[in-house]
């Protein structure tokens, strides 16, 4: 069970390790189960796929690149979708099960609410990491005026942890650790990157890295060679 992204509005490709690229961020999100790190050899990109869109909950529409015919089978990943809502569209009340969503907001904010009362808003470069385990309801609405985006990703759980109390583990943008090399720019969303490691605890134990380039910088990220990956690549 692991993984990496690549999204150029949509387009994906698995696995990949090597980026170049300007005036971009690359989001790389994987998991790993062994705690071997790095190889030198650059894999070569097998597949690339471009997200499609489609509607979603009440009135929202998203870009999904995983959980669609053409990439149906990325363990651990069951779905990742790019999303926009405006007010009054939104996702009302829904279930999960068996499976975590990270929320990752890019611009604006959305606010969850689930069944036991839990409520709180994430805005832009905040992230929501809820692990449903044995079954939750809850909403996710925009918190405000206009287009509020941002990606989500589903993780499947080992069948050991399907059961478990859900939880939630929320960070704010200001607390998302950063390094800095070359001219590569990386928040540390969870895993570790540059030698800084995020506090996120992953049950399916992840990376979730979110990199800035500036014109002609390179950066490398190290993957063991058993991890599945995939790369989100978009320019600003």
């Amino acid at each position: 069970m692991r993984a990496s992204i690549y999204r150029n509005f949509l387009k994906i490709s698995y696995p990949a390790t090597t980026t170049k690229t300007s005036n971009s961020r690359i989001r790389n999100i994987m998991s790993e189960s062994d705690q071997s790190i790095g190889f030198d050899t650059p894999r070569l990109v097998t597949k690339k796929i471009l997200a499609k869109l489609q509607h979603e909950g009440d009135g929202a529409v998203v870009r999904r690149g995983i959980g669609r015919s053409e990439q149906k089978f990325l363990d651990p990943f069951l779905m990742l979708d790019d999303f926009s809502v405006s007010p009054p569209a939104g996702f009302p009340d829904h279930p999960h099960r068996g499976f975590e969503t990270v929320t990752y907001m890019l611009q604006g904010g959305i606010t969850h609410q689930d069944f036991a009362g839990r409520k709180g808003t994430i805005h832009t470069g905040d992230v929501q990491w809820m692990t449903a385990g044995r079954g939750i309801i809850h909403s996710e609405m925009p918190a405000g005026e206009g287009a509020q985006t941002g990606l989500q990703l589903w993780i499947n759980l080992s069948s050991k942890d399907k059961m478990i109390e859900p939880r939630y583990q929320e960070l704010l943008s200001d607390d998302i650790k950063r390094a800095e090399k070359d001219g590569a720019e990386v928040r540390i969303i969870a895993g570790e990157s540059m030698g800084v490691q995020s506090p996120v605890y992953t049950r399916t134990p992840t990376m979730y890295l979110d990199f800035t380039l500036k014109p002609r910088a390179q950066v490398h990220q190290n993957i063991p060679e058993s991890w599945n990956g995939f790369r989100v690549y978009y320019r600003r």
